[in-house]
């Protein structure tokens, strides 16, 4: 996703082996999808590197320095694509916990209000 026009992937790190079964979907994404993936999207720097013994994953390094490692064994070349795009289209921050369903500057000093108030 672009912040204030900039897209914030960096770069996108594809790990694969090149003999084990859990990666022949992310092999044939690479034969099909990668180039085009490389075409459309020319601020992202995309890299392949071969790591064997290991199941395949995508990374994304992104401009506040944040990863992002998303398993992909056993995919088909689509889904793939398709989490790489969620990849692109995420801004890299952490994932926050929200403690309360409501989220205000200024709490109510009388506490919630609910359904079930009786007057």
């Amino acid at each position: 996703m672009a912040l204030r026009g900039v897209w914030q992937l960096q770069k996108l790190v594809v790990n694969y082996c090149d003999w084990g079964g859990s990666s022949r979907g992310i092999r044939a994404f690479m034969e099909t999808h990668l180039q085009a993936l490389r075409e459309k999207n020319p601020h992202l720097e995309v890299v392949t590197e071969l790591v064997r013994g290991q199941h395949p994953n995508l990374k994304g390094i992104y401009k506040n320095h944040n990863e992002r490692v998303v398993c992909v064994r056993n995919l088909p070349p689509e889904d793939i694509l398709l989490q790489a795009t969620r990849l692109r289209n995420s801004l890299g921050r952490k994932v926050v916990k929200l403690r309360t369903r409501h989220v205000t500057k200024r709490p109510s000093v009388q506490g919630t209000w609910t359904t079930e108030l009786k007057m």
